[in-house]
Protein backbone atom coordinates (compact mmCIF):
# COMPACT_ATOMS: atom_id res chain seq x y z
CA UNK A 1 0.00 0.00 0.00
CA UNK A 2 1.26 3.13 -0.99
CA UNK A 3 0.95 6.28 0.97
CA UNK A 4 2.83 9.35 -0.32
CA UNK A 5 5.12 10.68 2.48
CA UNK A 6 4.37 14.01 1.59
CA UNK A 7 1.16 13.56 3.66
CA UNK A 8 1.13 15.01 6.84
CA UNK A 9 -0.26 12.06 9.43
CA UNK A 10 -3.65 13.43 8.97
CA UNK A 11 -3.88 12.65 5.44
CA UNK A 12 -1.87 9.57 5.67
CA UNK A 13 -4.46 8.19 8.03
CA UNK A 14 -7.34 9.56 6.42
CA UNK A 15 -6.00 8.01 2.90
CA UNK A 16 -5.26 5.01 4.38
CA UNK A 17 -8.50 4.45 6.19
CA UNK A 18 -10.29 5.71 2.63
CA UNK A 19 -8.91 2.91 0.85
CA UNK A 20 -10.05 0.21 3.60
CA UNK A 21 -13.57 1.84 3.35
CA UNK A 22 -13.17 0.65 -0.28
CA UNK A 23 -11.87 -2.43 -0.11
CA UNK A 24 -14.93 -3.39 2.06
CA UNK A 25 -17.27 -1.68 -0.73
CA UNK A 26 -15.31 -4.02 -3.42
CA UNK A 27 -15.50 -7.46 -1.26
CA UNK A 28 -19.39 -6.77 -0.28
CA UNK A 29 -19.87 -6.29 -4.04
CA UNK A 30 -18.17 -9.35 -4.67
CA UNK A 31 -19.76 -11.31 -2.21
CA UNK A 32 -23.27 -10.18 -3.75
CA UNK A 33 -22.85 -11.16 -6.64
CA UNK A 34 -21.42 -14.53 -6.08
CA UNK A 35 -24.74 -14.74 -4.10
CA UNK A 36 -26.73 -13.96 -6.30
CA UNK A 37 -25.50 -16.28 -9.66
CA UNK A 38 -25.76 -19.61 -6.86
CA UNK A 39 -29.37 -18.69 -6.28
CA UNK A 40 -29.86 -17.97 -9.73
CA UNK A 41 -28.19 -21.22 -10.82
CA UNK A 42 -28.62 -23.51 -8.19
CA UNK A 43 -32.05 -21.71 -6.96
CA UNK A 44 -30.12 -21.76 -3.37
CA UNK A 45 -28.74 -19.56 -0.82
CA UNK A 46 -25.71 -20.19 0.44
CA UNK A 47 -25.64 -16.93 2.69
CA UNK A 48 -27.58 -15.60 5.43
CA UNK A 49 -26.11 -12.51 5.93
CA UNK A 50 -22.67 -10.71 5.72
CA UNK A 51 -21.72 -7.94 8.53
CA UNK A 52 -18.71 -5.89 7.28
CA UNK A 53 -16.90 -3.59 10.00
CA UNK A 54 -13.23 -1.17 10.12
CA UNK A 55 -11.56 -1.34 13.11
CA UNK A 56 -11.13 2.09 15.13
CA UNK A 57 -8.86 4.09 15.95
CA UNK A 58 -8.26 2.55 19.40
CA UNK A 59 -8.55 -0.80 18.77
CA UNK A 60 -5.69 -0.77 16.49
CA UNK A 61 -3.87 1.90 18.54
CA UNK A 62 -4.30 -1.05 21.49
CA UNK A 63 -3.44 -3.83 19.20
CA UNK A 64 -0.09 -2.68 17.69
CA UNK A 65 0.54 -2.15 21.69
CA UNK A 66 -0.25 -5.28 22.62
CA UNK A 67 1.75 -7.02 20.17
CA UNK A 68 5.01 -4.79 21.27
CA UNK A 69 4.83 -2.64 18.06
CA UNK A 70 5.55 1.33 17.71
CA UNK A 71 2.32 3.20 17.11
CA UNK A 72 2.49 3.93 13.16
CA UNK A 73 0.34 4.03 10.28
CA UNK A 74 3.55 1.87 8.64
CA UNK A 75 3.31 -1.09 11.47
CA UNK A 76 -0.74 -0.37 11.02
CA UNK A 77 -0.47 -1.43 7.77
CA UNK A 78 2.15 -4.39 7.60
CA UNK A 79 1.04 -5.64 10.52
CA UNK A 80 -2.44 -5.96 11.22
CA UNK A 81 -4.60 -7.91 8.76
CA UNK A 82 -7.98 -7.35 10.22
CA UNK A 83 -8.21 -3.59 9.57
CA UNK A 84 -11.37 -4.08 7.18
CA UNK A 85 -13.18 -7.40 7.79
CA UNK A 86 -15.95 -8.97 6.20
CA UNK A 87 -18.31 -11.89 8.24
CA UNK A 88 -19.85 -13.81 6.13
CA UNK A 89 -22.65 -15.85 8.26
CA UNK A 90 -23.97 -19.45 6.27
CA UNK A 91 -26.36 -21.87 7.11
CA UNK A 92 -24.56 -24.71 6.99
CA UNK A 93 -20.82 -26.11 7.44
CA UNK A 94 -20.19 -27.37 3.83
CA UNK A 95 -21.49 -23.67 2.45
CA UNK A 96 -18.26 -22.11 4.44
CA UNK A 97 -15.46 -23.89 2.26
CA UNK A 98 -17.76 -23.38 -1.46
CA UNK A 99 -17.59 -19.20 -0.34
CA UNK A 100 -14.41 -19.73 0.30
CA UNK A 101 -13.58 -21.35 -2.79
CA UNK A 102 -15.13 -19.06 -5.12
CA UNK A 103 -13.45 -15.69 -3.44
CA UNK A 104 -10.25 -17.33 -4.29
CA UNK A 105 -11.40 -18.27 -7.44
CA UNK A 106 -12.00 -14.26 -8.61
CA UNK A 107 -9.23 -13.19 -10.32
CA UNK A 108 -8.24 -9.67 -8.70
CA UNK A 109 -8.26 -11.39 -5.41
CA UNK A 110 -5.28 -12.51 -4.13
CA UNK A 111 -4.98 -14.95 -0.67
CA UNK A 112 -2.37 -14.16 1.76
CA UNK A 113 -3.38 -16.67 4.57
CA UNK A 114 -6.17 -18.85 5.47
CA UNK A 115 -6.96 -20.28 9.00
CA UNK A 116 -8.90 -23.23 8.81
CA UNK A 117 -10.32 -23.19 12.48
CA UNK A 118 -13.04 -25.72 11.76
CA UNK A 119 -10.85 -28.37 10.90
CA UNK A 120 -8.67 -27.29 13.97
CA UNK A 121 -10.52 -25.73 16.58
CA UNK A 122 -8.64 -22.93 19.29
CA UNK A 123 -8.37 -24.73 22.60
CA UNK A 124 -11.18 -22.58 23.77
CA UNK A 125 -13.84 -24.02 20.89
CA UNK A 126 -13.70 -21.18 18.71
CA UNK A 127 -14.27 -21.91 15.25
CA UNK A 128 -14.75 -20.48 11.84
CA UNK A 129 -12.70 -19.70 8.78
CA UNK A 130 -10.58 -17.40 8.11
CA UNK A 131 -9.01 -15.84 4.94
CA UNK A 132 -7.00 -12.94 4.26
CA UNK A 133 -6.64 -11.43 1.11
CA UNK A 134 -5.90 -8.11 -0.85
CA UNK A 135 -7.61 -6.40 -3.82
CA UNK A 136 -6.85 -3.63 -5.93
CA UNK A 137 -8.11 -0.61 -5.51
CA UNK A 138 -8.51 1.47 -8.19
CA UNK A 139 -6.95 5.36 -8.24
CA UNK A 140 -6.75 8.08 -10.40
CA UNK A 141 -2.64 7.09 -9.38
CA UNK A 142 -2.98 3.40 -10.41
CA UNK A 143 -4.18 -0.19 -8.38
CA UNK A 144 -3.29 -0.49 -4.50
CA UNK A 145 -3.40 -3.48 -3.03
CA UNK A 146 -5.84 -3.84 0.20
CA UNK A 147 -6.04 -6.20 2.71
CA UNK A 148 -9.48 -7.75 4.04
CA UNK A 149 -10.11 -10.10 6.91
CA UNK A 150 -13.15 -12.47 5.53
CA UNK A 151 -14.10 -14.73 8.47
CA UNK A 152 -16.47 -17.36 7.22
CA UNK A 153 -18.91 -19.38 9.67
CA UNK A 154 -22.66 -20.81 10.40
CA UNK A 155 -25.25 -18.65 12.60
CA UNK A 156 -24.44 -21.09 15.26
CA UNK A 157 -20.54 -20.78 15.25
CA UNK A 158 -21.45 -16.75 15.19
CA UNK A 159 -23.56 -16.82 18.14
CA UNK A 160 -21.46 -18.46 20.07
CA UNK A 161 -18.20 -16.60 18.80
CA UNK A 162 -20.36 -13.68 19.35
CA UNK A 163 -20.21 -15.01 23.41
CA UNK A 164 -16.90 -15.51 23.84
CA UNK A 165 -16.03 -12.08 22.34
CA UNK A 166 -18.06 -10.81 25.12
CA UNK A 167 -16.27 -12.50 28.00
CA UNK A 168 -13.16 -11.88 26.43
CA UNK A 169 -13.33 -7.86 27.11
CA UNK A 170 -15.79 -8.26 30.04
CA UNK A 171 -12.51 -10.09 31.87
CA UNK A 172 -10.20 -9.05 29.85
CA UNK A 173 -8.88 -11.99 28.21
CA UNK A 174 -9.01 -13.72 31.89
CA UNK A 175 -12.50 -15.50 32.69
CA UNK A 176 -12.92 -17.73 35.45
CA UNK A 177 -12.58 -21.28 35.04
CA UNK A 178 -15.68 -22.02 35.79
CA UNK A 179 -16.48 -19.75 32.68
CA UNK A 180 -14.49 -21.03 30.30
CA UNK A 181 -15.65 -24.33 30.73
CA UNK A 182 -19.04 -23.47 30.25
CA UNK A 183 -18.07 -21.58 26.91
CA UNK A 184 -16.22 -25.23 25.68
CA UNK A 185 -19.63 -27.17 26.85
CA UNK A 186 -21.41 -24.84 24.52
CA UNK A 187 -18.81 -25.26 21.55
CA UNK A 188 -19.30 -28.67 22.05
CA UNK A 189 -23.33 -28.12 21.92
CA UNK A 190 -22.70 -25.84 18.89
CA UNK A 191 -20.74 -28.53 17.18
CA UNK A 192 -23.17 -31.47 17.12
CA UNK A 193 -26.36 -28.66 16.11
CA UNK A 194 -24.12 -28.34 13.16
CA UNK A 195 -23.92 -31.89 12.20
CA UNK A 196 -27.27 -32.20 12.65
CA UNK A 197 -28.65 -29.68 10.86
CA UNK A 198 -26.52 -30.70 7.81
CA UNK A 199 -27.95 -34.22 8.32
CA UNK A 200 -31.56 -32.95 8.28
CA UNK A 201 -30.69 -30.41 4.88
CA UNK A 202 -29.53 -33.44 3.20
CA UNK A 203 -32.41 -35.59 4.36
CA UNK A 204 -34.87 -32.99 3.03
CA UNK A 205 -32.99 -32.27 -0.39
CA UNK A 206 -33.13 -36.18 -1.06
CA UNK A 207 -36.41 -36.35 -0.24
CA UNK A 208 -37.39 -33.41 -2.63
CA UNK A 209 -35.15 -34.92 -5.51
CA UNK A 210 -37.55 -38.17 -5.01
Amino acid sequence: MNIPKSYDQVDQWKSVMFLYKSALSAINTKIEILNNEFVHVYNYNPIEHVKSRLKTPESIVKKLKSDGREVSIENMIEYLNDIAGIRIICSFTSDIYQIADMIAKQSDVTVLNIKDYIKYPKPNGYKSYHMVVTIPIYLTDGPVETKVEIPIRTVAMDFWASLEHKLYYKYEGNAPDYLEAELKACADVVDMLDAKMYSLNQALQEAAEN
